[in-house]
């Protein structure tokens, strides 16, 4: 990130009764902070000791209909394989998703990243290990920071704020080799949509390939079996066997 060099020196006394400048002062500290949280995340492990998925999905699904416990089995599943479980540690979709995680806790966490909003109940109870954001920014940053895969399930504008974000960094290479798949009926015509008007003739606004970014499943039981695949990859890339327990 650049700034603009300021008419301000540092070692200058700005009034307070200098509206203009206090703004500039306050709009450069607020900016050298995201340079700093910048420069932070560039820092990674040489390798992960666990294997997170996070599991983006509506808020307003209701425990005991079909999306629900359809989703709890497929955190479940994936918790057997000793993956992690992310989500935004609300209700809905996000806590079957945990609560299929807590289902094997000597094999998987249970975490949920939290946005603070007025309207929304606190963190499920089937999460083992919460954090909390004030922005979506901040937040969208932390699932982008600890996931080695994504599984959208069916969700509102909040879900499909998420998913398009991911897939936009996947796009421009910010993530890599990270699998974003979309379960369920209603994520073809999203992906056909964006074929249809950004690969049209007279305007190309983005490449065929992206088109391929997002893979497009009908069940859980389908985004396991690709977790299943990338997983062991990712266990090979790491030096562990797959079935081994990785170290909490």
């Amino acid at each position: 990130m650049t700034r603009k060099k300021s008419a301000i020196t540092q070692n200058s006394t700005v009034s307070l009764a200098d509206e203009e400048q206090v703004r500039e002062i306050l709009a450069n500290a607020v900016l050298g902070l995201w340079d700093v949280v910048n420069n932070l995340t560039r820092l990674r492990a040489s390798r992960r000791e666990r294997y997170r998925v996070t599991i983006f999905g509506s808020a307003r699904v209701k425990p005991g209909t079909v999306g629900y416990e359809a989703t709890k089995h497929c955190a479940a599943e994936l918790a057997k394989l000793g993956c992690d479980i992310i989500t935004g540690g609300g209700p809905g979709l996000m806590q079957a998703a945990n609560e299929g995680a807590a289902s094997a806790p000597e094999r998987a966490r249970s975490i949920g990243i939290r946005v603070d909003l007025p309207f929304e109940q606190e963190v499920n109870s089937f999460v083992g290990q919460a954090f909390e954001h004030r922005t979506f920014f901040t937040r969208l940053h932390q699932f982008v920071l600890t996931s080695d895969a994504f599984i959208v399930a069916p969700g509102g504008v909040g879900t499909v704020l998420e998913t398009l974000m991911i897939w936009q960094l996947l796009q421009v290479h910010h993530l890599d080799e990270t699998p974003l798949i979309l379960v369920g009926k209603m994520w073809p015509g999203l992906v056909d949509w964006a074929r249809t008007s950004m690969l049209s003739s007279d305007s190309q606004l983005a490449s065929p390939e992206d088109m391929d970014i997002p893979q497009c499943v009908p069940d859980g039981e389908a985004a396991v079996a690709l977790i299943r695949k990338h997983h062991n990859q990712w266990l090979k890339k790491n030096g562990k066997r797959p079935g081994r327990k990785t170290k909490s």
